[in-house]
């Protein structure tokens, strides 16, 4: 575990993993601490009506909820734009969810088109509007998606951070999330592995 300028060393930990031997590079731990002007997470939802089969919209809100009480925890902020139909809207935030539960998820429905480029438009304005307000602030951009649209917007320029979630499941995969994850230099993962 490598350390970076102006990081603190964990001792406790630092001692347990030396036991007996004589201090080497590999048994510094370090103190993880978040950045200092806080972090934001905008999570951009897929509510279009592909993503209904197979109860991934349902897993996805699940996911949500986890990973708002993730951020709760942290005192981190967060934000949620959902997407579908003809249009996006932001459905919270941002602000640290101290009440989100699943009463208030589960209104949030899904159905028609897949406006993706709408979804990140409205991600990349709000991203915009935090990093004027709070320049100092880490954003991180969370895509919940399937993947089945042709749009391919840019990445939005003040996202430190891209997690694209795949929740394409179908035997033949169109490969979308993985394409525009290479593109934006984003990292891909699972709903699987977020939540083992």
């Amino acid at each position: 575990m490598q350390g970076t300028p102006g990081t603190r060393i964990a001792w406790p930990q630092t001692f347990a993993a030396m036991r007996r031997e004589k201090l080497r590079a590999e048994h510094l731990r370090f103190v993880r601490e978040g950045p200092r002007g806080g972090v934001l997470h905008c999570f951009v939802l897929d509510c279009s009506g592909s993503m209904l089969a197979g109860q991934r919209l349902a897993l996805a809100k699940g996911l949500l909820i986890a990973l708002f009480d993730r951020a709760s925890a942290a005192r981190a902020e967060a934000a949620l734009v959902c997407f579908g139909g003809d249009r996006a809207d932001l459905r919270f935030g941002p602000a640290v969810p101290r009440w989100w539960n699943e009463r208030w998820l589960r209104p949030v429905g899904g159905g028609g088109g897949t406006p993706f480029a709408s979804g990140v438009r409205k991600a990349a304005q709000l991203l915009e509007r935090t990093a004027r307000r709070k320049p100092a602030q880490q954003r991180w951009l969370w895509i919940l998606t399937d993947g089945r649209s042709s749009d391919q917007p840019a990445r939005p320029l003040d996202a430190d951070e891209v997690v694209f979630v795949d929740f394409e499941r179908e035997a033949i995969r169109l490969g979308r999330c993985v394409a525009l994850a290479d593109a934006w230099g984003a990292t891909r993962v699972t709903p699987e592995e977020l939540i083992g």
